[in-house]
């Protein structure tokens, strides 16, 4: 177990320090943990300067550590999904040799280390690997407690640690699903009686852990407009409504199943047909640790598939509980031969494809020659490599070992992403450079606006920005935005994407700095000298001074 353990902190930590954090997420998460540093405001996160009512504040507290203790954001932003995805395979490890022994342990390690979805989340600065470890942390409890108990001491820290995942992100109550479960194999017997004197106590150690934020932020908020708008975000908008009315991520029902699982759980969503029925037969003759561990990952699947709302990485707390049940199978279903033939067959395809894109690439196909100019990347080498390792492991495992063959291509592919990978892609997708070259063309000391800004912009300037609001509807923000860069037209400028002309139609866009493609948009940085003729309306949305080492004039 040691062994493995010391090798997935080889292969997960591999590539840190290596790229910029990149968008959507990572950009917004190290800005907010950045500006926590600079202004020691850490209670009330904040973006840009207003209040970010998005997510509680357990993560970013834990970006801020590792951006400080590194000294970088490059080095820090990635190391809380890092540790966050050791402890939970050590969990997951510890937890399945207690109820199967160390060889299935190691395959329940293994199982989860191999899963696609884990890899890339381990390797993403996201919140939901940090969520995942105190969402197994807490069923790691629980079932210390279900099936090995009484152990009312992990009862106790099972929901201190449900608390702690609320204050990560709302769902941090998905343990509990395994409470249902539960009550029904306890009344056969089964399972450790559930006793209500032992759940309410457990309810207030989550509620204690959750009031030792939410406490002060809700008496932080009694005498301040805008902080009683955040509190009432978070509290209400982030969860309750975003769960039953989300505005965003709308799928059908049945999106996890058919468009989510089948490739986020490979390896595992491959063997699904031949555990399915192995599953079945346990839970005939009464295996309690099939029963509860299923039972879990069933609810939360249907947890999210009630909601309108729908994201792939919501349903990564399940997986651990997943590899656990799986692990005692996996001996016997590698040895079959469906199993195997379909894993060979998807590793010819994705090296097949691999192959012939890069042999395209480098005959120049136009639409890939087009693709790689415009994004300044030439991934031929890297797609080459992966082609070739996928015929190499097929021809040196053959068909009969194909599953196995299918993981240790995964192994190549993800050591690969996190050296060539991040250094083909990180140039397109973090604007360091893009943001090093406004600096040099306008001086360090200029102001630089941005309406309707992006994070990844803020996070890399050279110079202190402005923005206007990110909630400020774009009409209003331009117009604010005229109105600040015609107070110092000499020293203020504007960077906005190029598919905006419409609503510049005032300015002298011949004044306009064309700075090419990054991050999906052509740019333009406009000098305040073009707007003069812009009808600027003053105080029609605020200024937000974006946090800055750099002081501003005067």
């Amino acid at each position: 177990m040691a062994w493995l353990l010391a090798f997935a902190l080889l292969y997960l930590a591999l590539g840190i320090g290596l790229r910029d954090p990149w968008p959507s997420d990572e950009p917004r998460f190290s800005l907010v943990a950045q500006e926590m540093l600079d202004t020691g405001q850490f209670w009330i996160p904040h973006r840009g300067g207003e209040p970010y009512p998005d997510k509680p504040p357990i993560y970013i507290w834990l970006t801020a550590l590792a951006i400080s203790l590194t000294g970088s954001v490059r080095f820090g932003f990635l190391l809380p999904s890092l540790l966050a995805a050791l402890g939970t395979l050590a969990l997951v490890g510890d937890l399945a040799r207690r109820l199967y022994g160390t060889r299935i342990a190691c395959f329940a390690v293994a199982a989860l280390l191999a899963s696609v979805q884990f890899v890339l989340q381990a390797k993403t600065a996201q919140i939901d690997m940090v969520l995942t470890f105190l969402t197994t942390l807490a069923a790691y409890g629980l079932l210390r407690h279900a099936l090995l108990g009484p152990a009312r001491g992990w009862w106790l820290a099972a929901w201190g640690a449900v608390g702690a995942g609320i204050i990560t992100k709302g769902v941090g109550f998905l343990p509990l699903l395994l409470l249902p479960g539960w009550a029904w194999l306890a009344r056969r017997g089964k399972a450790t009686p559930l006793a209500w004197k032992d759940i309410g106590l457990g309810l207030l150690a989550m509620v204690g852990v959750v009031a030792l934020w939410g406490l002060p932020m809700i008496i932080m908020s009694l005498n301040d407009a805008e902080l009683a708008a955040y509190r009432d975000n978070i509290l209400f908008r982030q969860t309750g409504q975003r769960y039953a009315a989300s505005w965003h991520h709308h799928n059908p029902w049945y999106y996890y199943f058919v468009s989510v699982i089948p490739w986020a759980w490979l390896p595992l969503s491959l063997a699904l047909p031949w555990a399915i029925p192995a599953w079945r037969r346990r839970i005939r003759r009464g295996d309690a640790r099939t029963t509860l561990l299923l039972s879990g990952v069933l609810l939360i699947l249907l947890f999210f598939s009630l909601s309108p709302g729908k994201r792939g990485v919501y349903i990564l707390p399940a997986l651990p509980l997943l590899a656990i049940a799986m692990a005692p199978m996996l001996p016997g279903l590698l040895r079959r031969r469906g199993l195997n033939l379909l894993g060979a067959m998807l590793l010819g395809l994705a090296g097949l494809a691999l192959l012939s894109a890069a042999v395209l690439g480098f005959f120049e196909l136009p639409a890939l020659a087009r693709l790689a100019e415009r994004h300044q990347v030439s991934p031929w080498y890297w797609w080459m490599l992966l082609g070739l390792s996928a015929g190499a492991l097929l021809a040196g495992l053959g068909w009969r070992r194909g599953a196995s063959g299918l993981v240790l291509w995964c192994v190549v592919f993800w050591m690969t992403w996190s050296t060539l990978g991040y250094q083909q892609l990180d140039r397109t997708r973090s604007p360091r450079e893009f943001m090093q070259h406004v600096a040099e063309t306008i001086g360090a000391g200029a102001w630089v606006g941005m309406p309707n800004f992006d994070e990844e912009f803020l996070l890399q300037s050279r110079q202190p920005m402005v923005h206007f609001g990110r909630a400020t509807p774009a009409a209003a923000q331009l117009q604010q935005a005229f109105h600040w860069l015609q107070q110092a037209p000499g020293e203020r400028w504007m960077l906005i994407e190029q598919n905006r002309q419409p609503d510049l139609a005032c300015a002298d866009l011949a004044q306009a700095r064309d700075l090419g493609y990054q991050n999906s948009d052509d740019w333009w940085l406009i000098p305040g000298t073009a707007f003069t003729a812009c009808q600027g309306v003053e105080n029609a949305a605020p200024v937000y001074v974006v946090p800055t080492t750099v002081p501003p004039p005067g």
